[in-house]
């Protein structure tokens, strides 16, 4: 066992100090910039602070871990052994977050290897690709929505309160209707896009000085919301 280590820090040793040191340093660099990405590029209301430094220490861990293992065919059958033990349960909500994972892991592999140029394109690419599909919300189906939800008394007439929807946005989907117990409330939801240069504060404002109309609510949604 202990030879064993020997040979590891023998062979690692190798590799030379300032090699090494430009490995591990290059994956630190970019590995802050790919979790710079992910969480300027991030959408909905499952971002984790803990995800993002796990993005960047997956990074450096996997560029060492290529050091480590070298050429060593069996160096790299008893690491896959000695990882084996952990065991990951942690539900990965959002399957682009998978992405960077795999983006952590390809650029430490490059790092690793000194592979410079590949981990400096790689990182370079993917940054760059998701930072397009977040400024130009490609494959949304819509660029901005917001949840309405309220109120109405039945005793009034509904056409003020279509009214206001329909001058206020450009598009509106009726998602939900629920009635109170005594029949006379309705709750609605609506999914509605504003109209170039309408705030969603003067949408709300109107919509709770109508008659009949109580409890408006407003919710932006930036992802796309299933019902």
């Amino acid at each position: 066992m202990e030879n064993d280590i020997l040979a590891a820090t023998s062979d690692l040793l190798a590799i030379g100090y300032y090699e090494t040191a430009t490995n591990v340093l290059l994956a630190i660099v970019l590995g802050f910039i790919l979790a710079l990405v992910y969480k300027n590029t991030h959408k909905g209301l499952s971002y984790s602070q803990s995800f993002t430094h796990t993005v960047l220490l997956v990074t450096v861990i996997v560029a060492i871990v290529m050091m480590v293992i070298g050429g060593s065919l069996s160096r790299a059958f008893a690491l896959v052994g000695a990882l084996s033990i952990i065991r990951f349960r942690t539900v990965v909500k959002d399957t682009r977050d998978t992405s960077f994972v795999f983006a952590g892991l390809a650029i430490g592999m490059a790092s690793g290897t000194s592979n410079y140029f590949l981990a400096v394109l790689a990182t370079f690419v993917v940054s760059v690709l998701a930072i397009a599909l977040f400024k130009f919300n490609f494959a949304a189906l819509y660029k901005s929505e917001f949840i309405l939800r309220f109120r109405f008394d039945q005793a009034f007439d509904s056409r003020h309160y279509l009214q206001c929807i329909q001058d206020y946005s450009k598009r509106s989907n009726m998602l939900h209707i629920e009635p109170s117990p005594d029949g006379n409330l309705l709750k609605l939801t609506y999914d509605i896009t504003l109209k170039e240069g309408q705030e969603a504060e003067q949408l709300s404002q109107k919509l709770a000085r109508s008659e009949g109309i109580s409890e408006v609510v407003l919710i932006a949604s930036k992802n796309d919301v299933d019902y």
